[in-house]
């Protein structure tokens, strides 16, 4: 699998790719990591391919979720969309964040802004606070930046990253 191109992007998208693959790539335990929009759409993802070598040096084992970033934007929708709907019925405001521990593994979702949303697989040793604190950073520095024009940005780069990456 290649990386995703940054090519062509605006300074905000290719800052967004950066915090991204960071957080993957420095915080131990992190897996895959998907940004959705509030209309569960996948605006930006970890590269698998990219960030396996460096979880293996890390960690001495290779893993992660079995189905694609799309399953896990999917998931991260669904939580989100779940909690909300608590949220609401319970009257309790918004929602900030959701963890969920697994016996193989973490998944956490956090609001960004407008409804879009952060997911971060985690493996079972992960330390939640440590992923939970690093979440927020990125929650920090991406939620005044994620516009309705980044959100369209990142969603045709996906798009056509899908189309030159079945051309090959």
């Amino acid at each position: 699998m290649t990386a995703p191109s940054t090519f062509g992007l605006s300074r905000e998208a290719r800052n967004l790719h950066f915090l991204l693959t960071n957080l993957v790539e420095e915080v131990p335990g992190v897996q895959s990591v998907a940004v959705v929009s509030s209309d569960g759409l996948l605006l930006l993802s970890s590269d698998a391919g990219r960030n396996a070598e460096a979880r293996e040096a890390r960690d001495g084992k290779p893993s992660g979720p079995r189905g694609s970033s799309a399953d896990l934007a999917t998931i991260v929708s669904g939580i989100g969309s779940l909690t909300l709907g608590a949220a609401k019925l319970m009257d309790f405001g918004t929602t900030k964040h959701t963890m969920i521990a697994m016996d193989e593994g973490s998944l956490f979702v956090m609001s960004i802004s407008d409804g879009s949303l952060l997911g971060v697989h985690g493996s079972a040793d992960c330390d939640m606070s440590v992923v939970a604190y690093h979440m927020a950073l990125f929650v920090g520095r991406a939620g005044h930046v994620l516009t309705p024009e980044l959100r369209s940005e990142l969603r045709q780069s996906l798009e056509s990253d899908d189309v030159t990456g079945s051309a090959r």
